[in-house]
């Protein structure tokens, strides 16, 4: 028995991507132009996939700000938080991120991942019952199953489906956490926040909400989800990753519980693991200085999300939630959507292709992420390419 026979349905089906055109998975971008053109070879792209939500991956402060942290304290840190990684930009990041959100505390990691890792695995055990909705992030199921707690789903969106499972558990005297995000990363939904605090704080359970793809974008202030429903005192952590909004790469956790700082020498994902870079950490700040001295930006990116949205939805694609940053288009099967992926990139428009099993109800979706950064005349362009290309398909299927 080979040690990678239990991934031949996985390979099988991969396969049958690659035989339909380009891998999906391995597009290299031989130059990035601006944060939403990119070169593969000889021919410019729209990059309509990026996460790049706010455009500041090229913004001149954050640059400057990276090659400042490179070459005050070198390449990398060489170590964990707890060990010799704590640098002097890592407290001052915790500080402002705590300040910016209003809570006590914050907490950076590597990752975004890393941060479900510590938050979830890290102050749930087996004495503890995490509730997740079932169509959070693999990052989330991984903690979970790391916790070592009894893991319940309830369904996506659903604060009754919520509150009859936290109904059979009231007896129980373990610990609940309640999971779930703002902004889900596929369809481009958000979270109803305020009718699941009012389940929690009636079964006493603690809330945690990860606003990754939130947080930059929703809010008078940028702050996700929580703040533009007006609950976030009432959201027991909060976290997120530097790797959207903030153009960068990282993850954080925030909050007001009392002894929420004794992650750091609980979590593992936080112990055991090198800390991010200097010029990583400067960037991060600079482009949370961005957030607060551009609102504009938010402005852009909402004008831009209802554009591309209206035009496709215009154009009679399926799309699978109102207009948010992210709009995901409903291609029916696998196969049609990698098809379809691979003509869009052929006609210079570069999206995600999102199959099963990583998406909810085995939806097979391109996902578009939008950036404040791309200018009227992109967002057209990639509404007349998806057009294109529709048009295409279906003259080739009324021809057979």
């Amino acid at each position: 028995m080979d040690l990678f026979d239990k991934f031949k349905p996985i390979a099988e089906a991969y396969a049958g991507l690659r035989a339909i055109g380009a891998d999906p998975f391995k597009v290299a971008f031989d130059r990035i132009v601006s944060p939403t053109v990119g070169m593969i070879g000889n021919s410019e792209v729209v990059l309509a996939g990026t996460n790049n939500y706010l455009g500041l991956t090229f913004d001149p402060n954050v640059i400057a700000a990276a090659q400042k942290g490179a070459a005050e304290f070198g390449a990398g840190t060489t170590g964990s938080r707890i060990a010799n990684g704590t640098y002097s930009p890592h407290k001052l990041l915790e500080e402002e991120l705590a300040a910016h959100f209003g809570l006590d505390q914050a907490i950076v990691f590597t990752t975004g991942y890393q941060a479900n890792l510590a938050v979830v695995a890290g102050l749930a055990g087996p004495q503890d019952v995490v509730l997740i909705d079932a169509d959070c992030h693999a990052s989330i199921y991984d903690a979970c199953k790391l916790s070592g707690a009894q893991i319940v789903r309830f369904a996506h969106n659903d604060p009754a489906s919520l509150d009859r499972r936290l109904s059979r558990l009231d007896r129980d005297a373990s610990n609940k956490m309640v999971i779930t995000e703002g902004l889900y990363s596929m369809f481009g939904d958000v979270a109803p926040l305020a009718e699941f605090i009012e389940v929690k704080k009636r079964h006493n359970a603690y809330l945690v909400v990860d606003e990754a793809h939130s947080f930059g974008v929703f809010g008078p202030n940028g702050l996700g989800l929580a703040e533009a429903e007006g609950v976030l005192a009432d959201c027991d952590i909060l976290v997120g990753t530097f790797s959207k909004s903030l153009a960068g790469i990282g993850g954080f956790a925030a909050s007001s519980l009392p002894q929420f700082d004794l992650l750091r020498v609980a979590a593992r994902a936080y112990m055991f693991t090198a800390s991010s870079s200097a010029a990583s950490i400067e960037a991060t700040r600079a482009a949370l200085r961005e957030i607060k001295a551009q609102p504009k930006l938010r402005d852009q990116i909402w004008s831009n999300a209802k554009r591309l949205h209206a035009g496709l939805a215009g154009a009679g694609f399926k799309l699978c939630a109102s207009p948010s940053p992210v709009i995901g288009v409903d291609m029916g099967d696998p196969g049609k959507a990698a098809a379809f992926w691979n003509a869009l990139l052929a006609e210079g428009v570069y999206v995600n292709l999102a199959i099963p099993p990583g998406t909810p109800n085995s939806t097979s979706l391109l996902r578009c992420s939008v950036s404040a950064a791309h200018t009227p005349d992109q967002i057209d362009f990639i509404v007349e390419r998806f057009t294109t290309v529709a048009a295409r398909f279906a003259a080739a299927d009324a021809a057979e």
